[in-house]
């Protein structure tokens, strides 16, 4: 049972949960106390037992699928791509795959990464164009290339030869997005938003239109003890044409030691690659912190080198967030934001699925 209540979230998958073999192994997710300043907190310790996969919040669905793989026998890697590709597939998630949120020319332009912790291999695309499921071609790439990153055109023509489709990923309800941002950027332009003769001051927009960085993020131990990972996102919205986020470079996206644990994050990609966080979310873990506290590490460390006054708010802290999300050997999870005050990350167990509360280092 769980030492602490926490929410579960609905799965259609509940029939797996009770037939499955594993079922009543235990399984506790503590809950990340919320934490201010700089200071790294003691972690409570988290007992385990059994397989375990993580996500961030809009994976509810990928780690429950990814616990399911896994009890057939999958490999962590098969289990946590095929768990994102759920959201990947999903036209109302704005922030992965169909129905991402293109770049300033309307073009979507997506970006993947894999890690397997049994072979120490890593691959992945970048500003890959018309390819539904970027975490599958980069898994390709790992598995059917000598290289690590592919991007591009050449991202796209190996996604063609090994049977990918090219397909339109740009939804109406993202177009409708784009068009808003496009019009009513400047007053300065020729686009020009719906408006009535009368209208003044058209397409200067009342309030800025908030930046959207989105992406999820899978990490899971399998049945032999092995660890992987997965990270797959369209990036910023309306991004510079070209311009890759932290998603596909390996140690900032993601990171995984099969001896040690695995780390994943989300929100601004910039400062993570400038940080190369999840490797260092890693090697604090290896240094013996616990999930909770390595994320928390990487999020002082994000904030201690943001020295531009642009990025920063009237406080002197980041203005951005970036969320991190770990686990160990040990099956014990942790995750951390910079400006928190109610964030979760999704956990699960052969035991169900649940949501667990972020660290954070400053109160939203």
């Amino acid at each position: 049972m769980n030492d602490i209540d926490q929410p579960t979230f609905p799965s259609s998958r509940r029939d797996f949960l009770k037939t499955s073999a594993l079922v009543g192994v235990a399984a506790s997710f503590g809950v990340a106390p919320r934490v201010m300043g700089a200071s790294t907190p003691k972690a409570r310790p988290r007992v385990f037992a059994g397989p375990i996969a993580i996500s961030s919040r809009n994976g509810q669905q990928t780690v429950l699928k990814a616990i399911e793989l896994i009890g057939a026998g999958a490999d962590a890697l098969d289990a946590v791509v095929a768990g994102v590709n759920l959201v990947e597939e999903d036209p109302e998630d704005t922030s992965v795959g169909y129905g991402g949120l293109p770049n300033a020319l309307g073009v979507v332009q997506l970006d993947a990464a894999v890690m397997h912790g049994p072979t120490c291999r890593a691959g992945s695309v970048g500003c890959i164009e018309g390819i539904k499921y970027p975490s599958k071609v980069a898994k390709l790439v790992l598995e059917r290339t000598d290289h690590v990153n592919l991007v591009g055109k050449g991202a796209q023509d190996f996604a063609v030869m090994h049977g990918f489709p090219i397909e339109n990923l740009l939804t109406e309800k993202a177009r409708l997005e784009w068009v808003n941002w496009r019009e009513n950027m400047s007053t300065q332009d020729d686009y020009l938003p719906k408006h009535k003769p009368e209208s003044t001051g058209i397409g200067e927009i009342a309030a800025p239109i908030k930046r959207h960085w989105g992406t999820i993020h899978c990490s899971a131990i399998d049945l032999a003890g092995n660890i992987s990972c997965v990270t797959t996102t369209s990036g910023m919205a309306f991004k510079v044409p070209g311009r890759i986020g932290d998603s596909p470079i390996i140690g900032a996206g993601l990171y995984c030691d099969n001896t040690v644990g695995a780390a994943g994050s989300t929100g601004r990609g910039e400062a993570n690659i400038e940080n190369l966080a999840s490797f260092l979310i890693v090697e604090r873990m290896r240094a013996g912190d616990s999930p909770e506290a390595a994320c928390l590490f990487a999020c002082q460390r994000i904030a201690d080198h943001t020295k531009l006054a642009r990025l920063l708010d009237a406080k002197g802290r980041p203005n951005f967030n970036v969320q991190f999300y770990a686990l160990n050997i040990k099956g014990e999870v942790g995750g951390a934001e910079i400006l928190g005050g109610n964030g979760t990350f999704a956990a699960a167990t052969p035991e169900g699925g649940r949501l667990v509360e972020l660290a954070y280092l400053y109160k939203a």
